[in-house]
């Protein structure tokens, strides 16, 4: 039975590929060890660009609307940032 399912073609058609520009959060946060201090977030990632709803922005930046200065988990970080830059559809290169 699952010979016949591999020459379907997928479920869903996908459309061209744009380019999104900067990194979701949880691919940021999951290289790093928790707990963590703010600042040494921002010493080993906060130059690297992340994806938000209003356009890419540095990581240092959103963490300069956190108030937090340590986090317990990885939960707790990416909780923080979403507060500050949202939740929502993340802007390719043709909608801007």
């Amino acid at each position: 039975m699952a010979d016949d399912n591999e020459d379907e073609g997928p479920a869903v058609e996908l459309g061209e590929r744009e380019r999104v520009e900067g990194a979701p959060v949880a691919r940021i946060s999951s290289r790093l060890f928790w707990p963590i201090q703010k600042s040494e977030i921002v010493r080993k990632v906060g130059d690297q660009t992340v994806r938000t709803p209003d356009g890419p922005r540095k990581l240092s930046d959103v963490l300069e609307d956190v108030d937090e200065t340590y986090f317990q988990s990885e939960h707790e970080f990416t909780r923080n940032v979403r507060d500050v830059v949202g939740t929502g559809p993340v802007p390719t290169a043709d909608d801007s």
